[in-house]
């Protein structure tokens, strides 16, 4: 876990770090981003239904960047913080005490970014 825990900042320090692999590696990002675009991209579920599983799975992986960059695009498609605390919810069930470790920061990255705006 990291020490930082400023969320907005983790974010941009997540995009940049991703732009460093697309020099790198410029065909296999372009085709995670493909993915990522396509995944998320509203159907039949919800884009913000997507993000919000994608938060849930970052909780139960123990990933802080991606915890920020979910929070982020959950909260921009949408989302509230009751429904954030309803995905750590269901994250704890599937992660059990590490989980709520994880989501914590992830409620902590909602109210970063909520303050924000």
């Amino acid at each position: 876990m990291s020490t930082s825990q400023d969320f907005p900042a983790l974010r941009e320090d997540v995009l940049r770090r991703m732009g460093d692999l697309s020099q790198a590696i410029p065909d296999t990002m372009k085709g995670f981003m493909a993915m990522h675009d396509a995944a998320v991209k509203d159907g039949v579920l919800s884009a913000k239904v997507k993000e919000l599983i994608s938060l849930g799975i970052a909780i139960a992986v123990h990933c802080e960047g991606c915890i920020a960059a979910h929070v982020y695009d959950a909260l921009k498609h949408g989302a509230t913080r009751e429904e954030i605390a309803e995905t750590v919810g269901v994250a704890v069930l599937m992660g059990g005490g590490p989980a709520t470790v994880y989501g914590s920061l992830a409620l902590r990255a909602a109210d970063q970014f909520l303050a924000q705006k």
